[in-house]
């Protein structure tokens, strides 16, 4: 298992300003449980050379145009400058010899627009900022940027529309965390916490790393550590725990006040257990206890996230999707690294301790516990997760870290793992450039949650970062033709040789070699749409219209050839290397077919579903339950909603129940799980589709039989906040609670309906075809601090 990444809680902001030639320092010494930090007591790692242009151009390289002069500085006697006009650029580029996360600053003036001011590593664009035309002096920070031992950093100024001066660049460690916890995984025995007799550290059993610690049964037992935090936020704590009896605790009291709590089961295998939102001020002193019960308790790896920065809240006629909503927004939230900390990477269930450290990015865990990496295909399925409780920073880290690695080197396959560190590809996945694990669907999939992230976030730079719009041309591009070998029919291939040369299939158990299967083609058409759309936001209209012919002619393809003539059963899923139909049911090379709405709607789509329905309630169900978890989104994407939220209780139902992988814990702890539920409450049962680029919205209510209503408080989408209500099918009420802009409410209601009114005043129905299903909708203006009531009869 994992040794967890040291316990710390970090604000992380700009440094004020700094005198020049501040050195990068490195980390201290990280031991098996990633129990180190960037400090400014460590060594020299990289130091800026001669930040303040005292000595002339020392340390940097100049283009035609740049140079040093007296006139203008704003510390010392010297500056650099730019002339106007494009091409011209001052650089410097440094090695680090230690690893850590730093912020680099420079005081800057302009006399015009179109300038930047960027650090590269080993060559990529890791922070950039475009400068604005300011004629006097500010300082800007590009921050956090993750080093490790041997990287290149390059610092540059590069030239826009007008002159640029620069001065007074620093290199400092980044703002360090306000906590941290010593010794979380136990790794360095009793070190930093307090024990009473009846409790110590052991070896015998360890969740991750080598040691745990121990309380015998029996009242008065504690181990505890206490801290003083030196700053403010919210921040959850988790920790791995089994018992062998009821009654003990962990709980966090914050100066003496016991702030959360939990009542420990009766549990002998590990289980995640997470205090959530816990408030620190700073001078706050944090205690984190685990106190004993009637039977042994074991603690091993804890972890802290940074608090979710949005909470959404459920309310409802049913109480499970009350108490299933409020489970998964909780334990998703708890995956959550927080960027800067210090821990292993490539930890895997044959490196327990992994091969050494790296600084975490914004991520968080997306696939098993006891690796310490995401992965491409569960990376996939929680982004909308993710969105609903504002990881917008996580999704496009991580998603740059994937896009940066699909290079040409790897024929533009993403890697399949990365380490929270964003950077490192997961030694046990990726063994050279030409043999690791990569499938077909991931590269598509990709594409299509960008532009999806892109409508939660309203982030310009999903379509003005040139390494994720590079990533976007060449998969639906060079990717395409560099896989389309053996059938040239336009659709990506795979080399039926397994995971290690190129999987078509997510279903990585069938006996068959396939070359072409349901879920890549699937996942390639949505990857079309998201182009096109993603192009159009661009305002490259001719490529966006490209893309939707691309994506019509893909799905034509593949209902009037592809799939054969038949359904159900008969329906084809793929092709062998051997040029062989395959039919029946092929898990993820079935579903995905119907979740990606390939199948034309229809009765041939309404049998197809039954079947996916028939197999995954019977002998074909899936012994995992992260595959069972994209049966909801198969069934929404069909309005299939009493079936889509028979899934959804099946999966919250499980949660207790052993995974088949035992170092997961329950299958709760499965970090999918709780990701999914999030998105197919809000985008499945709420039906929302936002659009923050065009600040508008789109919802229409798939509320299931028996649901009498459901309200989701805080929905964020760009930079304004919702409050959604729906009635059944007929009544939607939306409320603009935050924000600066009005946004446009498509209210969708389904079937057809003679009569809709805004407000209780009727007004035209309109009705519109949504995946083969009629809606009648309207479209309303929802001004910030209004709300907004539709109905339809």
């Amino acid at each position: 298992m994992q040794p967890s990444p040291p316990l710390r809680l970090a604000l992380l902001t700009s440094l004020a300003v700094l005198a020049p030639l501040t050195p990068l320092v490195a980390a201290g010494p990280a031991n098996a449980s990633g129990n180190a930090s960037a400090s400014a007591s460590g060594s020299t790692a990289v130091t800026v050379t001669n930040g303040g242009f005292e000595q002339g151009t020392t340390g940097w390289t100049f283009t035609s145009g740049t140079g040093v002069a007296t006139n203008a500085p704003h510390g010392g006697t010297r500056l650099a400058y730019l002339d106007g006009g494009p091409g011209k650029k001052i650089s410097q580029t440094l090695t680090a010899t230690g690893t850590g996360l730093y912020d680099f600053s420079a005081w800057i003036a302009t006399g015009g627009t179109g300038g930047t001011f960027t650090v590269r590593v080993n060559g990529a664009t890791t922070r950039s900022i475009d400068l604005p035309s300011r004629s006097s002096y500010a300082q800007y920070t590009l921050p956090h940027v993750s080093l490790r031992n041997g990287d290149t950093v390059e610092i540059a100024f590069e030239s826009g529309t007008g002159w640029v001066n620069a001065d007074d660049v620093t290199a400092t460690v980044s703002v360090p965390p306000p906590v941290d916890v010593i010794n979380p995984g136990f790794e360095q025995g009793t070190t930093g916490w307090n024990f009473t007799p009846g409790t110590g550290v052991a070896t015998n059993i360890p969740h991750g790393g080598t040691r745990l610690a121990y309380l015998d049964g029996g009242p008065g037992k504690k181990i505890s550590q206490t801290l003083t935090a030196t700053g403010t936020g919210l921040y959850d704590f988790s920790a791995w725990i089994a018992t062998g009896g009821t009654g003990g605790t962990f709980t966090a009291r914050v100066n003496g006040t016991t702030t959360r709590s939990i009542d420990l089961p009766s549990r002998s295998s590990y289980a995640r257990y997470t205090l959530s939102r816990v408030s620190l001020n700073e001078g706050d002193t944090l205690e984190l206890a685990f106190e004993s019960g009637d039977g042994w308790i074991n603690v091993d790896d804890l972890m802290v996230s940074p608090g979710a920065p949005v909470d959404p809240v459920v309310t409802s006629s049913d109480p499970q999707i009350v108490a299933m909503f409020d489970w998964a927004k909780r334990k998703a939230n708890s995956w959550v690294q927080l960027p800067g900390v210090v821990g292993p990477v490539n930890v895997d269930e044959g490196r327990r301790s992994g091969t050494g450290v790296g600084v975490y990015a914004p991520s968080y865990w997306a696939g098993y516990a006891h690796r310490s990496a995401s992965y491409t295909r569960d990376l996939a399925h929680q982004m909308a997760g993710a969105s609903v409780i504002g990881l917008h920073a996580e999704n496009k880290s991580m998603l740059r870290a994937y896009a940066e690695s699909a290079t040409a080197e790897h024929k533009y396959f993403p890697v399949w793992a990365l380490n929270f560190d964003n950077r490192t590809y997961l030694k046990i996945d990726y063994h050279s450039p030409t043999f690791f694990v990569r499938e077909v669907p991931a590269a598509f999939e990709l594409v299509q949650k960008a532009n999806e992230a892109y409508r939660w976030s309203g982030d310009s730079a999903y379509i003005d970062d040139p390494a994720l719009w590079d990533y976007y041309k060449h998969t639906t591009k060079e990717f395409i033709e560099l896989h389309d070998t053996r059938k040239t029919n336009g659709i990506a291939e795979g080399t039926g040789d397994g995971i290690f040369s190129g999987a078509v299939s997510y279903n990585e158990t069938g006996e068959h070699h396939l070359i072409e299967a349901g879920d890549a083609l699937g996942s390639q058409y949505q990857a079309f749409r998201a182009m096109a759309a993603l192009a159009a936001s661009k305002g490259e209209t001719a490529l966006a219209h490209r893309f939707k012919r691309k994506a019509d002619d893909l799905k034509a393809h593949f209902n009037d050839t592809w799939s054969g003539e038949g359904s159900g059963a008969s329906m084809i899923r793929g092709y062998t290397r051997e040029g062989d139909a395959l039919t029946g049911w092929g898990l993820e090379n079935s579903w995905f077919m119907a979740m990606k709405q390939l199948i034309e709607p229809g009765d041939r789509a309404e049998a197809y579903l039954d079947f996916i329905d028939q197999q995954a309630s019977g002998s074909g169900k899936p012994s995992n339950i992260e595959a069972i978890s994209y049966l909801p989104d198969t069934f929404f994407a069909y309005d299939r909603n009493d079936t889509a939220w028979k899934w959804m209780k099946y999966v919250y139902d499980q949660r207790d129940v052993q995974h088949p992988v035992s170092r997961q814990g329950p299958n709760g702890d499965y970090p999918e799980v709780s990701y999914t539920l999030l998105g197919q409450t809000v985008e499945g049962l709420m039906g929302v589709r936002p659009d923050a680029p065009a600040k508008a919205l789109a919802t229409g209510s798939r509320l299931p039989s028996g649901m009498d209503w459901l309200q989701v408080e805080d929905i964020r989408i760009g930079g304004s906040t919702f409050t959604l209500r729906h009635d059944g099918a007929t009544a939607s009420k939306l409320t603009h609670t935050s924000g600066s802009a009005t946004y446009r409410w498509e209210a969708r209601f389904p079937g057809k309906h003679a009569t809709i009114k805004v407000d209780g005043v009727p007004r035209k129905a309109r009705t519109k075809t949504v995946n083969g299903k009629p809606y009648t909708y309207t479209t309303v203006s929802v001004a910030p601090g209004r709300t907004a009531t539709v109905t339809v009869s």
